[in-house]
């Protein structure tokens, strides 16, 4: 189990085909904040049916996505 676990479970409870996060909403996820680790543990989602589309630093958002 890893630290962003609730969030994949977000994620896949939620089944929109896409679904668009801010930095802060993940935070309140999580419960920790949103850091580089994030780049190595999001191949996670894909058991979950999802991956990650878009990260926006600018914007601080991740764009969450159904996969095919």
């Amino acid at each position: 189990m890893s630290k962003y676990n609730p969030l994949w479970e977000y994620v896949h409870q939620n089944g929109n085909k896409s679904l668009k996060l801010t930095f802060e909403e993940i935070q309140n996820i999580v419960g920790i904040p949103i850091d580089h680790s994030f780049l190595k543990y999001k191949k996670e989602l894909m058991d979950y049916g999802y991956q990650v589309g878009k990260i926006s630093m600018k914007e601080q958002t991740v764009i969450f996505n159904k996969a095919d």
